[in-house]
């Protein structure tokens, strides 16, 4: 004999065991892990497709390309020429010609010298073109010895070269241009070879008399009144 059984769905229960705890508390943990792995997943799409936008909008730079060797070579010319620049400008500054001052009372001194023990003026301002030669040599033997003799009473002069006029010399790089001087065909640099000329003068010594505060020196020879 056929047993059959029908179930009602409407029905409710009536009792609610451990059994039926454990099977809700597992249903609401199963549903808030999955509602958690849908976040999960979201988010991480979302920030995948912002990565991916960023790198679509930044454009990507061309590479450099390297530069010629003429402009390395233009760059290295520059910094030399920067170089010779500084050392121009961080050369020392030759010192400054400082030009002594002379005073006129010592040379107007040695013309009175010359007019008085040679009567030099007068030689020089005479006019000679209406005298003979041999009065003109008769009066230039007076003033050769007047001024030989007050030139050697009150200087001491030596010649600056001690080699023989005619004979050739050799002046080494260095030499004193004020001592010597350099006549015809100047080529090159020291040393020079060439044939002494004249030997020179110089003063070594210098014996004139003081002059008082109250002197005039531009008197070379005072007027002479005879009575």
């Amino acid at each position: 004999m056929n047993m059959i059984y029908a179930i009602d769905l409407s029905l409710k229960p009536t009792t609610f065991d451990l059994w039926h705890v454990c099977l809700a508390g597992t249903v609401v943990v199963l549903s808030f892990m999955l509602i958690m792995l849908l976040l999960v997943m979201l988010i991480s799409a979302m920030r995948c497709k912002k990565k991916s936008v960023q790198q679509v909008s930044q454009p990507v730079a061309p590479a450099t390309p390297p530069e010629p060797v003429i402009k390395i070579v233009e760059k290295i010319v520059e910094v030399e020429k920067i170089v010779e620049v500084e050392k121009l400008v961080h050369a020392p500054v030759p010192e400054p010609v400082i030009l002594k001052e002379s005073t006129p009372d010592a040379a107007l001194q040695l013309l009175g010298l010359l007019q008085k023990e040679a009567r030099f003026i007068d030689f020089i301002k005479e006019d000679i073109t209406s005298y003979a030669d041999s009065d003109v040599g008769i009066a230039a033997r007076v003033v050769h010895e007047g001024c030989n003799k007050a030139i050697n009473e009150h200087f001491t002069l030596t010649s600056v070269r001690t080699e023989q006029e005619g004979g050739k010399i050799t002046l080494p790089a260095g030499f004193d241009a004020s001592a010597v001087r350099l006549t015809g065909n100047i080529v090159g640099s020291a040393p020079f070879t060439g044939v002494l000329v004249h030997k020179g003068w110089q003063v070594t010594d210098v014996r004139l008399a003081k002059l008082t505060q109250g002197h005039n020196a531009n008197i070379i020879a005072a007027a002479e009144v005879e009575l």
